[in-house]
């Protein structure tokens, strides 16, 4: 049995799926099994993972109707075979070390789950920000501020955890990594974070304003699962969380008039929860306010750690 069971959801990605899955063939660590579920595809990637099938018989192939990325995920778990469940999107990269840096923090029996660093990019080997990995483990006030994880590709746990606890909600298109992972710490999960780069996340200005709108909207149902653990949001929570959109808004070009909206409101409510730490805070209501009217990379460089 492999140690690593690698589940990839795909859509229609015909143009980045190769180099996702070169990333995961050119680990260090070789004792994984990849799962791509086509999730409808028309554009030919059902054939291209299926090359890819040919040439490497750690890679099987399933194929579905158009669910959704949720149920894709929940449909690779209950395949896998592997004692650790990682996840990753059919246009993100890997950094080849990713496997190698798990199985270390996995090696200690008390981790259930792990996650590291993710540089946010439009040209790879060009990064234009960094996530911030938090000195502790994650915790429910933490999850309802800002998701240090900030995308599946970037989190990986224990299956018996998985199956535990439950997939993903198929009722939820935003927010449901961040409701899963809410559910299952406040069940008891140890997710460690790792102070080491580990995923390029390849962004997208496409559909930006209402996903953006959609995400705040959905995270209600995210807060209610906190509130079944005794966890209420607080306004510095509020303000946190609409930091994050306002620095989400300005790694996009399209989103930079968007991310003074969310850092006006997130200052009115908590001023101290959205500021600090300045180099943060500050960072980001500097650049969501003369964004609009700098050059892309200068107003980048303000928020980028």
């Amino acid at each position: 049995m492999p140690k690593f069971s690698i589940i990839m959801p795909c859509y229609n990605a015909i143009e980045t799926v190769d180099a996702s899955i070169a990333a995961i063939v050119a680990q260090t660590n070789s004792d994984w099994e990849l799962i791509c579920i086509d999730d409808g595809s028309s554009d030919g990637t059902v054939a291209r993972l299926k090359s890819w099938a040919l040439m490497d018989p750690r890679i099987q192939v399933l194929a579905q109707q158009n669910k959704g990325p949720s149920a894709a995920r929940n449909r690779g778990a209950t395949r896998a075979r592997g004692d650790i469940l990682c996840f990753c999107d059919a246009d993100d990269l890997w950094i080849d070390t990713k496997l190698d840096e798990l199985a270390q923090c996995f090696a200690n029996p008390v981790v259930q789950g792990a996650f590291g660093q993710i540089a946010f990019f439009r040209t790879m080997g060009t990064a234009d920000t960094y996530s911030t990995v938090p000195n502790g483990d994650l915790t429910i006030p933490l999850l309802m501020g800002e998701n240090p994880v900030c995308t599946m590709s970037n989190i990986a746990v224990r299956r018996v955890l998985f199956l535990q606890y439950g997939g993903f909600r198929l009722d939820m298109v935003h927010n449901e990594d961040l409701e899963w992972l809410i559910r299952m710490v406040g069940m008891g999960a140890i997710i460690r974070p790792i102070n080491r780069l580990q995923v390029w996340y390849r962004t997208s200005s496409g559909g930006l304003s209402s996903d953006l709108r959609l995400m705040q909207n959905s995270r209600q149902r995210a807060l209610k699962t906190a509130a079944q653990f005794g966890f209420k949001p607080r306004l510095c929570n509020e303000a946190i969380y609409l930091r994050y959109l306002a620095r989400r808004a300005l790694r996009l070009d399209k989103g930079r008039g968007i991310a003074s909206r969310f850092a006006l409101r997130g200052i009115f409510i908590c001023p101290r929860g959205f500021l600090f730490p300045l180099r943060r805070g500050g960072a980001t209501a500097i650049a969501a306010f003369v964004a609009p009217l700098l050059p892309t990379p200068i107003s980048r460089k303000l928020f980028a750690k």
